[in-house]
């Protein structure tokens, strides 16, 4: 059966409906773990990994057509890779990587908004100012610019590095195999920063957090925003994507 070509607009709302729906489930489950009064709170780490998880499974479904990067590391990685096509029937080229790109950070933001509006009333209790960017955002345990870059590098790494070999083995489980993937990268490496590996997971719930009309939310920590969760998953994807090369060529 011939591969139909997808448009740049139709991966764009590919992208936003999967990421959407991953931050929406990822958020809602930091949200029920850290808020007061919820019946999931205090649930740790371990309810919050899998609830992470099971977004990128759910969201990996929804963005199918786009071939479900919902990560502009994932997207850069191809882009670094070599690749002719970002998924079947999607070429590569400037305006699907903007539809990418865009669908990634768009639905990012929308997703955290769709968590906000669940938990609106909690949000709004009183609570320390972190424990509600932490809803939205990472940050880490340890403040360390370059630490906490390369952490997120070396995660982000695996990932990449992982999902591309994937891609070439027809036993893979396809979004099974991609949400055991980040569940295990998280609880190997989501210790330090709190497991970003997704520049549009962190910048759009960020961004939320920042235009929500959240009481008593304090400041965003964008001076921590824009470097690890940012420019660590980029370093990582980048060489992913050539060791994969360096790996094929072998």
């Amino acid at each position: 059966m011939p591969v139909t070509s997808v448009t740049a607009l139709q991966v764009f709302w590919s992208e936003l409906a999967g990421t959407a729906v991953l931050l929406a489930l990822g958020v809602g489950t930091s949200a029920n773990t850290t808020l007061a009064r919820t019946a999931g709170r205090a649930g740790g780490y371990l309810m919050g990994a899998l609830g992470w998880s099971l977004g990128v499974y759910a969201g990996v479904f929804v963005a199918h057509r786009s071939g479900a990067h919902l990560n502009p590391a994932v997207t850069l990685g191809a882009l670094v890779g070599g690749d002719r096509e970002f998924a079947p029937g999607v070429a590569v080229s400037a305006a699907t990587t903007v539809a990418y790109l865009g669908g990634e950070l768009l639905g990012a933001f929308l997703g955290a908004c769709l968590a906000w509006a669940a938990y609106r009333a909690h949000l709004d209790l009183d609570a320390p100012a972190h424990d509600k960017l932490g809803v939205f955002a990472t940050g880490p345990g340890l403040r360390s610019r370059t630490q906490n870059t390369v952490t997120e590098a070396l995660a982000t790494f695996l990932l990449v590095f992982v999902l591309r070999q994937m891609g070439a083995t027809p036993s893979s489980l396809g979004p099974l195999a991609t949400a055991l993937l980040v569940l295990g990268i998280g609880l190997a490496m989501g210790g330090p920063t709190a497991w970003s590996i997704n520049p549009a997971r962190d910048l759009g719930a960020r961004f939320a957090h920042t235009v929500l009309p959240i009481r008593g939310k304090g400041g965003s920590d964008w001076a921590y925003g824009w470097c690890a969760p940012v420019v660590g998953p980029l370093l990582g994807a980048t060489a992913a994507a050539l060791c994969v090369r360096v790996v094929a060529a072998v």
